[in-house]
């Protein structure tokens, strides 16, 4: 029998400290322990084996604590080129006075807001980690874009995470924006030390009508990061929402991707690429609920695998009965640089209205002999030439960052991933 028990193994995290939102922890809590870690067989993590990891890795589940940040630790972690807002995090705790605020946006410690309603957003009962995540988080941030707010600057997440063996951090970000706003997020993970470390996240976001929100992440954060993301957004009418998901190391990432569409033409976008080699596992499950008419979506998920990595990708797009004039685009296409690499994807479509633009597809290959054959016979070494074929591949979803440094900054990283080893 495992050892992962629910009662026993997670009751330090459970036992959570009393504050403003209560009502919320014990829902989180019902939740998780009806819920369980996902079994074997669960169908939403059967190829990603989530359970028997934290089993193997995690030997005592405490919350992490922050740990000593200096500015100086700070400032040289930022990418290259960013120009903009931080707000720093320290094992999932927002540290304000090591942060640079962005004028005329509400940012405080979440933990410090009243009548928060938590996980209304991101429901409890959709995710077993969300579920853990409501019921014991220790501290996050609260963002509110206010109306008619135009941030031309992006605001960097910058988060740091060092434990000590068997450690949890369980970041919580709840982001709202006006009607008639814009924002730009950027996710940039570091990791300090060499313990292992399970990061449980989860993100809320709440636009408004005629909103603009772009949100990106960078994951790279090497072989001893275990991490389960949640991230959740409500868009309403007249409104766009773009999320761009670059996975390049980890030990074992599973990204839950949620988009409500609840308001008549509005768009929602989601694109990732995803890198891996060596033993990394990551896990893109995605989801577009379309539930008014007159609405889009379009996502497209690239991954190149390389020695024993394996890939994931479900995505599901649910266009309701009321949700007439509905356009939307989903594909999945995959390269396989070793006999060893792994991809499990499967698009899907429920569809429940008539009068509708849905397509969705997925590919799964090796590289173009022919196309590399034409390139070495115009003098382009067979390395180079591998190189150039990939990033061609993966350019494409590099395209949709809006901003022109972190775009420069992942395509730098991307390019030199291709021109290795890989």
């Amino acid at each position: 029998m495992s050892t992962l028990t629910k009662q026993d193994t997670f009751s330090p995290l459970l036992e959570a400290a009393t504050d403003n939102f209560n009502e919320q922890r014990t829902l989180g809590k019902e939740s998780f322990l009806s819920q369980g870690l996902p079994a074997v067989k669960e169908e939403e993590y059967k190829f990603t084996q989530i359970s028997r990891k934290l089993e193997k890795e995690i030997s005592d589940f405490q919350s992490a604590k922050p740990i000593e940040l200096t500015k100086e630790l700070v400032d040289q972690s930022i990418y290259e080129g960013f120009e903009g807002n931080v707000l720093v995090f320290n094992n999932g705790h927002f540290i304000p006075e090591l942060s640079d605020l962005p004028e005329g946006v509400e940012i405080s410690s979440i933990t410090k807001k009243e009548d928060l309603n938590l996980g209304s957003i991101a429901k409890p009962e959709k995710d077993t980690f969300a579920a853990l995540n409501l019921a014991s988080f220790q501290d996050g941030a609260f963002i509110s874009v206010p109306k008619k707010t135009q941030i031309t600057a992006p605001i960097l997440l910058l988060s740091f995470f060092k434990a000590n063996f068997g450690q949890v951090v369980q970041p919580r970000i709840w982001i709202e924006s006006g009607d008639f706003a814009e924002v730009t997020f950027i996710e940039q993970s570091v990791l300090l030390g060499e313990e292992i470390v399970f990061a449980n996240k989860v993100v809320e976001i709440k636009g408004g009508l005629n909103t603009k929100i772009n949100y990106y992440r960078l994951q790279n954060e090497g072989k001893q990061f275990i991490e389960v993301s949640n991230i959740e957004t409500d868009i309403h009418q007249d409104s766009q929402f773009s999320a761009v998901t670059i996975s390049l190391s980890g030990n074992l990432v599973r990204n839950n991707l949620n988009l409500n569409i609840l308001g008549s033409n509005s768009v929602g976008n989601m694109y990732g690429i995803y890198l891996l080699n060596g033993k990394t596992h990551v896990d893109n499950h995605t989801n577009v609920d379309h539930t008014v008419p007159h609405a889009e979506s379009n996502e497209l998920y690239k991954g190149i695998l390389a020695d024993h990595s394996r890939g994931v990708f479900n995505g599901k797009i649910f266009v309701r009965q009321d949700a007439q004039k509905t356009n939307a685009f989903q594909q999945n296409n995959n390269i396989l640089l070793s006999e060893d690499a792994v991809i499990n994807t499967k698009p899907q479509l429920e569809i429940w209205a008539d009068d509708v633009k849905c397509s969705h597809g997925c590919t799964t290959g090796q590289l173009d002999e022919e196309a590399l054959f034409y390139l070495q016979a115009r003098g382009i070494d067979k390395m180079q030439a591998k190189g150039l074929l990939l990033y061609a591949f993966a350019g494409e979803v590099l395209e949709h960052i809006e901003t022109e440094s972190f775009q420069a900054y992942c395509t730098n990283l991307v390019q030199e991933r291709l021109g290795s080893k890989f």
